[in-house]
């Protein structure tokens, strides 16, 4: 199953950082370190960046800011790892944080290390080596979903996270928050969507379903499965987005990516995760499965998946924005408007069909 493995691969030019300087780091907060460390880098990183750091005993994960982000914003590495630290006891599918820096003279940016955990990472495709049937992957598929209504059944009061977020009013702030995202997001030519904008703020719930820890940024390439035993999962990675909210928002979110065999050849294209395969359940035989285990009332989910998805539409927007600024020169982000524009039409049918 070696192949399966989530591969390390030379580190990107521009990712580079000062291997010494964190070995020293290491060295100070860690005990038993063997030989020279070499790194390598994971594919992926386009918001934060991970990096596989060996040494002659040990395997360790580094996870770090791109170059030039701001401390402070979008990319706390001292929040996550908090956020993992205090979530592992209660929920065991954290990765131990093993170390963590605040000093900057050592890489330039904060960052934290933690167990490597070995195992199989899911992209776009089911991998043929993997050996499941259609009963497997139907297994798979409901130990991914238990796993979040797990994470969601997390007492936040033993975790000492309680001020992580904002309390009552999450689902209005989110509504609020991403709206005015949208419109700061807009370049010649897109779609204003103000229907749709005048549409999640009437159609909100008045109040939050409940309150618990959620993930944000829950799907297949963000869980690890045991190399041994595929239909285990031993590990949930990036909690970047992790906060104090509202369940059935983070199953809308991770529904946006929910891509499943019968949808058009569009969004076919935005796939990133094999939920398309023969045995994974349907976007609405996830929602019914998710309100049967957790006790939650999903007969009116409509808002969540429009809103799920408008979040997705509002992130691929901000990139062509940045793309149409000549920030970015990189060349894939060039029909992300049109993306957004499909995004936008996309949440209009979801809209139609909540409305009836």
């Amino acid at each position: 199953m070696t192949a399966l493995h989530d591969q390390a691969r030379a580190v990107r030019e521009e990712d580079v950082f000062d291997l010494a300087r964190v070995d020293a780091f290491l060295r100070e907060h860690m005990d038993g370190l063997a030989g020279t460390p070499g790194v390598e880098q994971f594919p992926g990183g386009a918001s934060n960046l991970t990096y596989l750091i060996r040494y002659a005993n040990r395997e360790l994960v580094l996870r770090r800011p791109p170059p030039g982000a701001r401390s402070g914003a979008a990319h706390d590495m001292l929040r996550e790892a908090r956020v993992m630290g205090a979530l592992k006891p209660s929920y065991p599918y954290v990765p131990a944080i093993l170390a963590r820096c605040d000093d900057e003279r050592v890489i330039g940016q904060a960052f934290y290390v933690m167990e490597r955990l070995d195992g199989i990472i899911l992209r776009r495709d089911l991998p043929p080596g993997l050996g499941l049937d259609r009963a497997g992957v139907r297994a798979l598929c409901l130990g991914f979903i238990d796993r979040l209504i797990e994470l969601h059944r997390v007492d936040i009061r033993g975790t000492g996270l309680g001020d992580l977020g904002k309390g009552a009013g999450y689902i209005a702030r989110q509504v609020a928050g991403w709206s005015e995202r949208w419109r700061q997001a807009a370049t010649d030519g897109s779609d204003p969507c103000d229907d749709l904008l005048a549409w999640l703020d009437a159609n909100q719930p008045r109040q939050d379903n409940a309150s618990c820890v959620i993930h944000n940024d829950y799907r297949f390439d963000n869980v690890v499965l045991d190399a041994d035993d595929p239909l285990h999962i031993i590990g949930v990675l990036d909690w970047e987005m992790a906060t104090i909210g509202d369940p059935l928002m983070d199953l809308g979110g991770s529904l946006a990516y929910w891509v499943q065999a019968d949808d058009d050849r569009v969004f076919q294209s935005f796939r990133r995760q094999p939920t398309h395969e023969d045995g994974m359940l349907t976007r609405r035989e996830v929602i019914a499965y998710y309100g049967e285990r957790s006790g939650l009332d999903v007969s009116r989910f409509g808002f969540y998946e429009v809103f799920g998805l408008f979040r997705l539409m509002v992130i691929i927007q901000q990139i062509y924005r940045r793309f149409a600024l000549g920030q970015t020169t990189n060349a894939q982000f060039a029909g992300f408007g049109d993306a957004a524009r499909y995004m936008g039409e996309r949440c209009r049918r979801l809209v139609r069909a909540a409305d009836h």
